[in-house]
């Protein structure tokens, strides 16, 4: 549990702050998480990486000379929005283009791309390279579906040394892919962990058992077996490894080790175990090259630890023996210049809002208070999407959605009360909502939000046509980025069929909330309807039948707000009649 903190929807803004604070040398603060102190070197590929809070030192602690360049910082195990991570690319950027980096994960790989895509529409070069070493997270045949976990590291320190060393965009992009190919980790926990403000872990481990394979999230493991030892354990661990051994590293005897603790494992007993893992490696023929053991990338307070293999080749090893100096990350002698630090944001974050006309504006009440229904129906049920979510996820889904339409309904209002019509509140509300909530939930229904709110525009009064119009706008955006599809167990299984229903009831409709009302009842029986399917994406999908007789959390949320929505509009109806 956290025992520090304020109020737990601020936590990660405090935290931010306090960290910031303690390592001026290193990073300052920009829009959207930190950046490197110094001035950019002109020319330079910039580095950016992230992820949600919660791993410290990933990715925050690992700004500085001779690593990342910048860290876009999402609420606590949520991606950032894909405005925090422009925001923080564009800051980091001085010339030579930007290589995105971070861990493979569905709202990460949702809010970086759209950011990248902003980026190159800008004229700014941009590349990515997700990290995939979870070998628990699918097989060796789905290399691309697994997860980044403490393998993140070596991919970041390359990368950057790279950069550093004069590379240009498409070098660093290359030899990143390449440690990234060269990477493999195994992870085990004896213990959950809790997020700051809840009362409960995330998830479980049964007393004097472990979990093994466990996600960084609080993903359930693949297996769970009787507590080994410590030199079971880096048999188990180290036998998983080398038969992971690449492809293309066969050949190879030089290794970096990583041995990395989740959160409540003490260094004394990672020493323990590194001395065990060290001596079957030695013993299996393995030349071990500058080890770390501490904690790297970690998961709260999770009780657990895991090991990760690099194997090297010449120029590998030349760029992760190369100096950097971080807040929790230093190798040989680096020194810290910040004479030439930037002072303020190179990013213009002010939002300018135009009036809408009083057709519009109109509208844009009623989006208010639907808003503020939707954030009430989410309150009163955040409990349970936790539930509901951690059966085969990481259980932050009532969270996030809390996070995100209290955000949202904060920046309508606040619009609203600026004179813009309804498109300027909802585009505005669905930025909040994707800032505020983060990961692949927050990053699609900031997406629906702006595709309704630019269907309606400030000027036109609003029709069930152009709602209607609007809402098969979310349904189109949301299946482009979000790549799931009918039948994949997600909230598209509520949206498509409700937006499919709405535009069947507004094509002759007088008014929005009887078609409204009508499409609601499909949402309802799609959402529950979802407790029969398999999740085919998603930290769900590893662990599909888990979920199997349990609606799934996104589509129920969205039933929920499209049923609140419902009542305010029926009572908007019933004050006009």
């Amino acid at each position: 549990m956290s025992y520090l903190l304020n109020e737990p929807s601020a936590f990660t803004d405090e935290m931010i702050d306090g960290f910031v604070a303690a390592n001026r040398p290193w990073v300052r603060r920009t829009t959207g998480g930190v950046v490197r102190s110094a001035a950019p070197t002109e020319g330079q590929v910039a580095v950016v990486i992230g992820g949600g809070s919660g791993h410290y030192p990933a990715f925050a602690g690992l700004v500085g000379p001779g690593l990342a360049h910048g860290a876009a910082m999402g609420n606590v195990f949520a991606s950032p929005s894909a405005h925090q991570v422009y925001a923080v690319a564009k800051t980091a950027h001085s010339g030579g283009g930007v290589l995105l980096s971070y861990g493979n994960y569905a709202g990460d790989v949702l809010n970086f791309d759209q950011a990248q895509a902003r980026l190159i529409a800008e004229g700014i070069p941009c590349r990515t390279v997700t990290i995939t070493d979870d070998v628990s997270s699918a097989s060796p045949d789905e290399l691309h579906k697994r997860r980044g976990i403490a393998g993140d590291l070596v991919v970041f320190k390359v990368a950057a040394a790279a950069a550093e060393a004069g590379a240009d965009l498409d070098g660093v992009a290359r030899v990143a892919s390449r440690a990234n190919d060269r990477t493999r980790s195994i992870g085990v926990a004896f213990s959950g962990c809790t997020l700051p403000g809840a009362t409960e872990p995330l998830f479980t481990v049964p007393a004097g058992r472990m979990a093994v394979g466990m996600g960084i999230h609080g993903e359930p493991g693949i297996d769970e077996v009787d507590m080994p030892t410590a030199d079971e354990l880096a048999e188990l661990m180290v036998s998983r490894l080398l038969a992971e051994r690449p492809a293309d590293a066969q050949g190879e005897a030089r290794a970096v080790v990583l041995v990395n603790g989740l959160g409540s494992v003490k260094y004394e007993e990672l020493f323990l175990l590194y001395g065990d893992i060290a001596k079957r490696l030695e013993a299996a023929g393995v030349t071990i090259v500058q080890p770390e053991v501490g904690e790297l990338v970690t998961s709260f307070e999770m009780a657990g630890v895991s090991l990760t293999l690099f194997w090297l080749d010449d120029e590998l090893e030349e760029l992760w023996s190369a100096p950097a100096s971080t807040p929790a990350f230093r190798k040989g002698a680096r020194e810290l210049d910040t004479a030439d630090a930037a002072s303020t944001d190179a990013i213009d974050d002010v939002d300018r809002i135009e009036a809408g006309s009083p057709e519009s504006q109109a509208c844009a009440e009623t989006v208010v208070r639907a808003l503020a229904a939707a954030k009430t129906a989410i309150d009163d049920n955040v409990d349970e999407f936790g539930r509901m979510d951690a059966i085969a996820g990481d259980g932050d889904h009532g969270i996030g959605m809390q996070r995100g339409v209290t955000a949202a309904a904060a920046a309508a209002e606040d619009a609203f009360g600026q004179g813009a019509g309804a498109g300027s509140v909802l585009e505005h509300a669905g930025d909040a909502w994707a800032d505020r909530a983060g990961g692949t939930s927050g990053a699609l229904w900031g997406l629906a939000l702006r595709a309704v709110g630019q269907a309606l525009g400030d000027q036109d009064a609003a029709t069930p046509q152009t709602v209607a119009a609007g809402v098969r706008g979310a349904a189109d955006e949301v299946v482009r980025f979000g790549k799931a599809q009918l039948g994949d167990k997600t909230l598209v299984d509520t949206l498509l069929p409700f937006a499919d229903a709405l535009e069947s009831e507004a094509a002759s409709a007088d008014d929005i909330e009887h078609a409204w009302g009508a499409a609601a009842v499909v949402a309802d029986r799609t959402s529950q309807a979802t407790a029969d399917l398999l999740p085919k994406m998603g930290r769900a999908r590893p662990h599909a039948e888990k979920s199997v007789g349990t609606p799934d959390p996104g589509a129920v949320s969205m039933a929920l707000i499209i049923r609140a929505v419902h009542h305010v509009l029926l009572e908007k109806g019933a004050h006009n009649g």
